[in-house]
């Protein structure tokens, strides 16, 4: 369910998607978003959108830049993930499954909706 501010509610239970996946994957769907529209977005802390970038940057997966009060963030498409399951998958392909725009994934609701 989608709350007022376009961001899904809360979820408890276990869930298909670790938190560092959520956090790239906002940050491919904006280079310039702030920790607390990530966390916002992904239903963390800020403090632990501060941390998993941190794991993200200090593993290579991510780097940023600083813009004046900005950080842009950078994300390395040719790392491999981490998981011995996904040995020689990378970020992009990772990426590539969960990153679409609005739209495509408005689309892609009320395909599953109509075809059920």
């Amino acid at each position: 369910m989608v709350g007022v501010d376009g961001v899904s509610e809360p979820h408890t239970g276990w869930t298909f998607l670790t938190s560092h996946a959520r956090v790239l994957a906002s940050i491919a769907d904006n280079h310039d978003a702030r920790i607390r529209d990530i966390a916002a977005r992904c239903r963390l802390t800020e403090r632990a959108v501060q941390k998993i970038i941190s794991d993200l940057e200090r593993d290579g997966y991510l780097s940023h830049t600083r813009r004046g009060r900005v950080n842009s963030y950078e994300i390395d498409p040719s790392r491999v993930l981490r998981h011995p399951a996904e040995a020689g998958l990378t970020v992009a392909s990772l990426l590539s499954m969960l990153v679409r725009d609005e739209a495509e994934r408005s689309g892609l609701v009320e395909q599953v909706r109509s075809e059920r």
